[in-house]
């Protein structure tokens, strides 16, 4: 028989730290959770152990702290977020038939060399799973360790440890001896390290040896006199060190076939948990989950409703309905039919109240065949974002589970699901507080979006033919004149062969390097930048290449036969509000270089039309001037003057008149780093000063607009204390790793609570903006429709005779959508292509 005993401890350790923070929406860290048991399911399919046990640690002391009391005296605390997923790591352990081996007085290395022992004493074969190389000293013909590494796993037998390291398995305890160990504050002999206490071993053994035989070893006097001033805490720390194999514990291995698993706990544990991707890799039976969600979701739901003031129950005259392909599917008070293509698009139209699952696709359906979507008073979906951001995933499926709804046995009964979902997010919308979100914002958006997919834009093919071409001249080029410097051919698309010629042929400055070689990305190019003409051309080279595969060849292949391109807009994609687009992603059409700007010219006014462009400006600024209620920015945007021009005047301490172009630029990356919550170090990258330089711009940016640094104090404040930050218009986002001890999550987490609100203020207005422009053209019956919109631009596709009009139309209403402290201010111009408008 074959055993798997797992290092409970350790695995979870490194799942905690190989993973990023992940939670529900309670707060509750799952990434060490996720992490461990995915390890776990890939060492049982790997290999396939006849029995497991997982062996952990206790907080009481063990005989080795007797024996020394300062060992381990140099470990930090485990971190909060780690230390609450080890009783729910624990729990799934026991609900899934595993045995959990813990004895105190007893590390978990105990036990694993205890059991590892017994098995092979028996006759049979022990892997042990772990992220410490203290259990290399039990590897024997009948026990293997599987090293968990931060990328891969190492298998580690007697003749890889041979390989590695040059000593027997056991030997690893001698060398440990004299060089010590600082994770566990052991001492082993000051002034020896690794090397020469591997050195010592492979030529003399062991410890004991070295000392019998000390004065006639032919060793230097150095190595002697620390050897013998040493020799007390050397034998001290092999004591340490060695793994017992008599621990406590049961060593019948029949002890730890797995046991019967209890499928409903772990349905519970995982649906309180929200993790739904593992509820389904331990194939939990659908039974199981329906009942735990039941248990779960019920407390969930009394919850929800005594924090909601009242429930609100669905209105039984309006009907729940879902797409399916082209025909729709309908619920009336319980009763289920399912409408083909005309029916479904009468009722569409129909004035009928119509809770959705999702909108967008309705509407598009719709459009599709001239009609529209009347009176929708909820969509799940929508609702669902709302209420959880963080969450990927808004599927029917996942919401049962989610919201505790029994999920439909037939896809016949899928609108009944929408019912009993519907009564538990209205109630949740409400006593959150997002139902005028829901009703004035991203359900009338939904169709907006439907409707500028359905249109599309027009592509100049030609045009990006003859650009494609350039572009892979220019590559050609750049590339010969690469191979040229580098002196032979290689694939400059290869991280591993380009590091190879950048730090080894050419000797240039490099990083640490790692199993996969030298890292070559953009920010270590920049860092290059003057010490190498290669950098430069690699640099555009790249370039080169992403515009012509992501844009050229990515456009091209998008384009319908129309000669439009239909990018899917994605109300539900992002955690601040921003709408993002798809197949192709317009957004991230790269703007920042003359190259990158010449992508707009390919994108045009069909024939005797125009394209009317409307921008924000400094949207963002103006927001956080509102937000944080600064008079002195705020009065910079009332009287028109250049926020950037002030801001340099302010922080440099210089008559606006002596603002030079280069204070300006630094000025503006204040402002705009500002917004997301930039440090001194970022900031000095961006503006080519040192860290104390930048340092000094931050404090007296913040120290001049004061309001601004009371509202980004009072904002992590608050989402330090709730968990969430709001936008001005209600829309929530929850940071739960605003309270992790890891300072780098935590810092991340803040810049993400001092963003958002902004981010997401703006992202509300340009929705809002939307709406109103598309209501206005659709009430004047005006030949011209809202086609894009990229960041904080709105881009109107109208006939020529028209287009003064729709420019004053787009500037009025994307101006007036929303009162705010300062003007809110749209720039707009005309142009027969989006290049033009710029």
């Amino acid at each position: 028989m074959n055993i798997l005993i797992i290092d409970g401890n350790s695995i979870v350790n490194r799942a905690f730290y190989g993973i990023h923070a992940l939670s529900n929406k309670k707060g509750v860290f799952t990434n060490a959770i996720t992490g461990f048991f995915n390890i776990l399911l890939k060492l049982e399919n790997g290999f396939k152990p006849d029995c497991v046990a997982v062996a952990f640690d206790l907080k009481a002391p063990t005989f080795r702290h007797q024996m020394y009391k300062d060992y381990k005296g140099t470990r930090k605390p485990m971190p909060e977020e780690l230390a609450m997923q080890i009783p729910y790591v624990k729990k799934l352990l026991k609900a899934m038939g595993i045995v959990i081996v813990e004895k105190e007085g007893w590390e978990a290395d105990d036990i694993l060399g205890t059991i590892s022992h017994g098995a092979e004493l028996a006759g049979h074969t022990a892997v042990i799973a772990t992220g410490d190389r203290d259990s290399f000293q039990l590897i024997t013909d009948k026990v293997t360790v599987c090293y968990a590494g931060n990328r891969e796993d190492t298998i580690y037998t007697p003749e890889k440890i041979r390989e590695v390291y040059g000593v027997e398995p056991k030997q690893m305890i001698e060398i440990k001896a004299l060089m010590g160990d600082s994770s566990d504050n052991i001492p082993g002999v000051k002034g020896i390290g690794e090397k020469t206490a591997s050195d010592l071993i492979k030529k003399y053994s062991s410890v004991s040896n070295i000392y019998e035989n000390l004065e006639s070893l032919p060793i230097s006097d150095n190595v002697k006199k620390k050897l013998t001033e040493g020799k007390e805490s050397c034998f001290l720390s092999r004591e340490l060190g060695t793994i017992s194999l008599s621990a406590p514990v049961s060593t019948e291995i029949t002890d730890y076939l797995p046991k019967e698993r209890n499928e409903q706990e772990i349905a519970e544990i995982l649906t309180e948990l929200e993790m739904f991707n593992l509820l389904k890799k331990l194939n939990v039976s659908v039974g199981a989950m329906k009942q735990a969600q039941e248990t779960v979701y019920a407390k969930a739901a009394a919850e929800a409703a005594a924090k909601a003031e009242s429930e609100i129950a669905p209105d039984e005259n309006t009907v729940d309905i879902m797409l399916d392909g082209e025909t729709l599917k309908v619920c009336r008070k319980g009763e289920m039919t399912v409408l083909e293509k005309e029916q479904a698009l009468e009722l569409l139209k129909s004035e009928q109240p119509k809770r959705t699952f999702d909108l967008k696709t309705l509407c598009s359906f719709a459009f599709k065949y001239g009609g529209d979507v009347k009176n929708a008073v909820f969509d799940l979906t929508l609702a669902a974002y709302l209420l959880n951001v963080n969450s990927s995933d808004y599927s029917l499926g996942r919401l049962c589970a989610e919201y505790g709804v029994t999920p439909a046995e037939n896809d016949g009964q899928l609108p009944k699901c929408l019912y009993s979902l519907s009564r538990k997010l209205i109630n949740r919308i409400n006593a959150e507080n997002l139902t005028e979100i829901l009703e004035k914002i991203e359900m009338p958006l939904a169709r907006v979006l439907s409707a500028m997919e359905k249109d599309g834009v027009q592509l100049d093919m030609e045009g990006i033919d003859r650009f494609g071409e350039q572009l892979l001249a220019q590559t050609a080029e750049t590339e010969r004149q690469i191979y040229l410097l580098a002196g032979e051919k290689f694939n400059i698309s290869s991280p591993k062969q380009l590091g190879t010629i950048l730090f080894e042929k050419l000797g240039l400055p490099s990083g640490k390097k790692n199993h996969r070689g030298y890292s070559t990305n953009a920010d270590v190019l920049d860092s290059l930048r003057d010490k190498h003409p290669i950098i430069d051309l690699i640099t555009d080279y790249r370039a080169y290449t992403k515009l012509y595969s992501t844009y050229v060849s990515g456009l091209k292949a998008a384009v319908c036969e129309d000669g439009r391109v239909r990018s899917t807009f994605k109300q539900t994609e992002t955690r601040t509000g921003r709408i993002s687009s798809a197949e192709p992603n317009i957004q991230n059409i790269p703007v920042r270089t003359d190259l990158g700007r010449n992508m707009r010219k390919f994108f045009t006014a069909k024939e005797g039309c125009l394209l009317v462009d409307a921008d924000y400006s400094q949207i963002e600024l103006r927001v956080l001037a509102h937000l944080a209620g600064d008079r002195l920015m705020q009065q910079s945007f009332i009287n028109g003057d250049d926020i950037h021009t002030i801001t340099a005047s302010q922080v440099f301490n210089q008559p606006i008149e002596w603002v030079t172009p280069q204070l300006r630029s630094r000025a503006k990356a204040v402002n705009f780093g500002i917004v997301y919550g930039i440090g001194a170090f970022s900031l000095s990258r961006d503006v080519n000063v040192t860290v104390s330089e930048a340092k000094r711009y931050i404090d007296a940016y913040l120290s001049k607009y004061s309001g601004v640094d009371g509202f980004m104090k009072k904002t992590v404040a608050d989402a330090e204390k709730n968990l969430y930050v709001e936008t001005l218009f209600g829309r929530k986002r929850y940071i739960p790793e605003i309270k992790a001890s890891n300072k780098v999550v935590q810092a991340a987490a803040k810049r993400i609570a001092m963003n958002t609100p902004i981010q997401g203020t703006a992202a509300d207005i340009i929705k809002m903006a939307m709406i109103k422009v598309f209501d206005r053209l659709e009430k004047e019956k005006l030949p011209a429709r809202l086609i894009l919109q990229v960041h904080d631009e709105l881009i109107v596709e109208a006939e020529e005779s028209c287009a003064e009009q729709v420019a004053k139309l787009l500037k009025e209403e994307m101006e007036s959508c929303i009162k705010l402290d300062v003007p809110l201010i749209a720039d707009v111009k005309i142009g027969k292509t989006w290049f033009d408008t710029h």
